[in-house]
């Protein structure tokens, strides 16, 4: 009785995983073209002149919430795809993670280098 309801329990947890699929290359080149989308929000928002003058976990923080929507228009790539939300939100809050590590060390770089210059 035992090994038959852990059985049925198995067979409930691998119908939430994905399942290796193929995406084509036109989806891929759209993911990619997202993903640059993104990037080049996070970079023209970093070089706005008001966030010089703000502390730069505060900058980051400005920055990154102000591409959000770029990253939302990715994820409806993945979604149209028929990629499982769970993946496309693990990879997003994966690129969202380098992303924002990248802009605070960029903007904590400028900061220290504006200090020593004073």
């Amino acid at each position: 009785m035992l090994l038959m309801s852990s059985g049925l329990a198995f067979a409930e947890d691998t119908k939430d995983e994905w399942q290796e699929t193929t995406l084509s290359e036109d989806v891929i080149q759209k993911i990619q073209k997202a993903q640059y989308g993104y990037k080049k929000c996070v970079v023209d928002s970093m070089r706005k002149p008001e966030y010089a003058k703000l502390e730069s976990r505060n900058a980051t923080d400005v920055v990154i919430r102000e591409c959000e929507p770029v990253l939302a228009e990715m994820r409806k790539v993945y979604i149209d795809s028929n990629v499982p939300g769970v993946v496309a939100d693990r990879h997003l809050k994966k690129l969202r993670i380098q992303v924002t590590r990248n802009v605070l060390q960029e903007l904590m770089y400028a900061e220290a280098a504006k200090k020593a210059g004073q």
